[in-house]
């Protein structure tokens, strides 16, 4: 039996925070756990208020952070035992991260072609015109081209167009997983859809798995399959998209229902209504 793609193992984050005199330990995530089967491409959302610890354990999953107790194994390998440059190298690879605010993501003073030639040759091994190919290729798959985004700097774009483009940097090195955090909290709400949709077409046409970090129960009941619900620190309920979301059981989770629907709307079935 082939390991899971991912598998988060009862995974919890301890922070020490404040001074001497004013010491106190904080659980950012505490006993969390969640899988991905490989070879079963799914969007899985993870979601929370500000303070949830979604925003830690996508950290920790990406291997940017380290989790004081559980496991985290990509594939079968525990991800905090990846320290060579080469094991780094190949999981970096297979499992990209897009952020929240695509603004952030790329130097102002830098042109962006040069982000996507720099991930082909790092990731790819490309040389050549084989470069602009590949980053031609991943625009493509994102309704972009490398014409239109050749010699232009950030500030000639919208958000929308940015966060399209850190996605397709994502996409050179043809990952197995994406881990995206609040990808459309800040763009337009009139390009949230575009993205979104683009999410289930990464799944479906080139059967990416995704993790989505959002607080948006609307976007997640669009185009998750399973959602996690996180209230400090703690998964307080998970299952099928669908069916948690139009019924949820916990208290938590009919709070975060009944904040984006009206009152007169709270007690029918969870529609994406404010898409």
């Amino acid at each position: 039996m082939s390991a899971p793609l991912l598998d988060v193992d009862h995974v919890g984050m301890t922070y020490i925070v404040g001074g001497l005199l004013a010491r106190r330990v904080v659980r950012a995530v505490d006993d969390v756990s969640l899988r991905l089967e490989a070879g079963r491409p799914e969007i899985l959302a993870i979601i929370g208020e500000s303070g949830s610890g979604k925003t830690t354990l996508a950290r920790m999953i990406l291997n940017l952070a380290h989790p004081t107790d559980g496991a985290i194994r990509f594939l079968g390998t525990d991800v905090t035992t990846i320290r060579r440059n080469r094991a780094r190298m190949d999981f970096m690879r297979q499992v990209q991260p897009i952020f929240q605010n695509p603004f952030e993501a790329f130097n102002p003073l830098k042109q962006l072609d040069r982000y996507l030639y720099m991930s082909a040759r790092r990731f790819t091994n490309a040389h050549g015109a084989e470069i602009h190919a590949k980053a031609d290729k991943a625009l493509h798959q994102v309704g972009l081209s490398l014409a239109e985004v050749k010699g232009r700097f950030p500030h000639e774009l919208s958000g929308g167009q940015l966060q399209r483009i850190a996605i397709a940097r994502a996409l050179i090195s043809s990952p197995k997983l994406i881990v995206a955090d609040e990808p459309v909290s800040m763009v337009d709400a009139s390009l949230r859809m575009s993205i979104v949709n683009l999410f289930k077409a990464l799944r479906d046409e080139l059967k990416v798995s995704i993790v989505y970090i959002t607080h948006d129960l609307a976007t997640a009941y669009y185009i998750s399959d399973r959602v996690l619900i996180m209230q400090r620190g703690r998964a307080v309920e998970s299952g099928v998209a669908r069916e948690v979301l139009a019924n949820p059981q916990h208290p938590y989770s009919r709070l975060l229902k009944d904040s984006v629907l009206s009152p007169e709307d709270a007690g029918k079935p969870f529609m994406p209504a404010n898409i």
